[in-house]
């Protein structure tokens, strides 16, 4: 089975859905391939709603960082924000189903979406300073709009998670859901947007968009450069080293 999968259901509503269970961990070769069902959805004329899902125990664990520290580990974010910034250039609205963790560049994922559906269970993290990182995914631009600016501090200085029924008071949710109707509910939603005309819906987005994409596109260039400078440090080593250790870090500020 491809990593990503597309089908349409009734009322004009597509379901893109990642197959990389149990964490969903991404890569640019994934992001590349979300990308691409959106772009094929744009312009296939029968697609109103994107519900983005995912199989396993969670929606987006982010980037694996045991597994991307060798030869090319320089170039990865930035190919891979190159196929992120073709999501906020999309022009079909989009639901996230979120069910556990959408934790790091997962919780950027999330946040490319129009709408998040969560369950008390779900949680989300922006845990990059918790492993000696720079935050990505645009989340300089999408994580403030949504929390407010002083939230957004506290949630990416932290590390913190936040769980589904805080994340909906926050609004970093925009539906809580029973776990076993996560998708059922985000599909819901979905249909309600597709049941207004289509034409309108997308005009209404584009103007409350503005300048997003452009946005987006400055932010990424921003968090690629201090993660790449952030990556030679020993702090960064020792987060990903206690991490893949379930241990709190012990950073040295070098």
């Amino acid at each position: 089975m491809s990593d990503v999968t597309v089908s349409l259901e009734d009322a004009h509503v597509a379901i893109v859905e990642i197959h990389r269970p149990p964490a969903n961990f991404f890569d640019a070769a994934l992001i590349r391939a979300i990308a691409d069902a959106y772009e094929a959805l744009d312009g296939g004329g029968e697609c109103r709603v994107i519900v983005l899902c995912s199989e396993g125990k969670h929606f987006c664990a982010g980037a694996d960082f045991g597994a991307t520290r060798g030869a090319n580990a320089a170039e990865e974010p930035r190919s891979l924000y190159e196929q992120a910034l073709r999501l906020f250039r999309s022009r079909t609205p989009v639901v996230a189903a979120v069910q556990g963790a959408a934790v790091g560049g997962g919780l950027g994922l999330a946040l490319s979406a129009d709408f998040r559906v969560a369950t008390p269970d779900s949680r989300f993290c922006a845990n990059f300073a918790r492993l000696g990182f720079h935050h990505g995914f645009g989340l300089t631009v999408t994580l403030p709009a949504l929390v407010g600016q002083q939230t957004a501090r506290e949630l990416l200085y932290t590390g913190r998670r936040v769980p589904g029924g805080q994340a909906l008071t926050l609004g970093l949710c925009d539906r809580l859901s029973p776990p076993e109707a996560l998708r059922a509910t985000a599909r819901e939603l979905a249909g309600e947007i597709a049941a207004s005309a289509p034409l309108a819906v997308r005009s209404i987005r584009t103007t409350l968009n503005g300048e997003l994409a452009d946005r987006v596109a400055a932010a990424l260039e921003r968090e690629a450069a201090e993660q790449d400078r952030l990556r030679a440090t020993e702090d960064f080593s020792e987060g990903v080293r206690a991490s893949l250790e379930r241990r709190q870090p012990r950073f040295q500020g070098r």
